[in-house]
């Protein structure tokens, strides 16, 4: 498999995140953030135990900062932006990442930025100010959507950064992404018991865990990571757009939001500006 092809498993894994997540619905942010850390730092760790690989878990206190910040700053965000924001609305305010991808590159990684792109850029915000704006009935949103809807374009901004300066740190092993998805459990843990309270998973609850574990917050790190640093960032930024309207056809398919006149143009903006802007050539 080659490196491209690896992140672009991961992509497709990631497809069902926010189905996964709403399955879990009914369980606090960091505990459901702690538990889906668990399942997959738990396989990932035995995975690395298997081939005697353990020893790639020895890195330099940034690659740790990297790797803990992104994966458990995106999810506590993400969890948290559907447990208070509705969900189709959080879930494509989430997926400004690849677009902002696209842009974060021009800076970090020294990527030509021109009107094209910038028109993308544009795009992309009018699209979020459909989202949120009158052309959905602001004012039919609940109070906490808007704490939600910060969550969302937060977590946006961490998974932008995480991918892009992963690439500066294409020498550390993908392995090594089994410590941080075990320590972002044990973070998301500690958070959990500060700031939630506790709540008894049904059976329900526990298989989205199971699943997110397995899936979206598991396999699809090493495939994300190996795509991002061996691989084509920009093909794969690319592709990501396939992502939100996959993953809001099945939030609605299981009756999580309407597919109305406002979603449709919301998401044409967001996708079609984002894939303006990251097939602009030079």
């Amino acid at each position: 498999m080659t490196a491209t092809a690896a992140g672009i498993g991961a992509l497709a894994l990631w497809a069902f995140l926010a189905l996964l997540s709403r399955l879990a619905a009914g369980l606090p942010p960091l505990q459901l953030t702690a538990m889906a850390f668990a399942v997959g730092g738990a396989g990932a760790l035995a995975w690395l135990a298997w081939r005697g690989q353990l020893g790639l878990l020895r890195q330099a206190p940034v690659v740790w900062a990297h790797g803990v910040g992104g994966l458990f700053g995106y999810h506590a965000l993400y969890f948290a932006a559907l447990a208070y924001a509705p969900a189709v609305e959080a879930n494509l305010l989430n997926y400004l990442w690849p677009l902002l991808i696209v842009l974060l590159s021009a800076p970090i990684l020294g990527l030509p930025l021109g009107p094209r792109r910038l028109l993308g850029v544009a795009l992309g915000v009018a699209g979020c100010a459909l989202l949120l704006g009158g052309g959905l009935g602001a004012g039919e949103y609940p109070p906490g959507a808007w704490f939600g809807f910060l969550c969302a374009i937060g977590c946006a901004f961490v998974w932008a950064l995480y991918s892009v300066t992963a690439k500066r740190l294409a020498r550390v092993p993908t392995g090594a992404v089994g410590g941080f998805c075990a320590a972002s459990a044990l973070l998301a843990l500690a958070a959990h018991l500060g700031f939630e309270a506790t709540v008894a998973p049904d059976a329900r609850q526990w298989l989205a865990a199971l699943l997110l574990g397995a899936g979206p917050v598991g396999a699809a790190f090493f495939l994300w990571d190996a795509g991002m640093k061996r691989g084509d960032p920009r093909l794969l930024g690319t592709l990501a757009y396939a992502v939100p309207v996959t993953s809001t056809l099945l939030l609605i398919a299981v009756g999580e939001g309407a597919l109305g006149w406002g979603v449709l143009a919301a998401l044409a903006l967001v996708v079609g500006g984002g894939w303006l802007a990251a097939t602009a050539r030079g």
